[in-house]
């Protein structure tokens, strides 16, 4: 890992970080568009999606504006 992953980093100017880093960013950044949980988790290899929801699933200012906008699409159609 140290051989080769962290000279990756450094000849591709990106900074010092862990390799679980990236396995987190990518699942936050799924959910966080949409793919579904289920899929998310079989990827990470999670027995239980309930491990996937509580580790890799953020609130983010985006999904709280998405969550506004579709409560507002739900009341404007009553």
């Amino acid at each position: 890992m140290r051989r080769s992953f962290l000279p990756l980093l450094g000849r591709a100017g990106l900074p010092m970080i862990r390799f679980h880093d990236l396995r987190h960013t990518a699942a936050t950044l799924l959910l966080g568009n949409g793919m579904h949980p289920k899929l998310v988790s079989e990827m990470l290899g999670h027995a239980r999606i309930s491990t996937t929801i509580d580790l890799y699933s953020h609130v983010t200012p985006t999904m709280h504006q998405q969550a506004a906008q579709a409560m507002d699409a739900i009341l404007l159609q009553n």
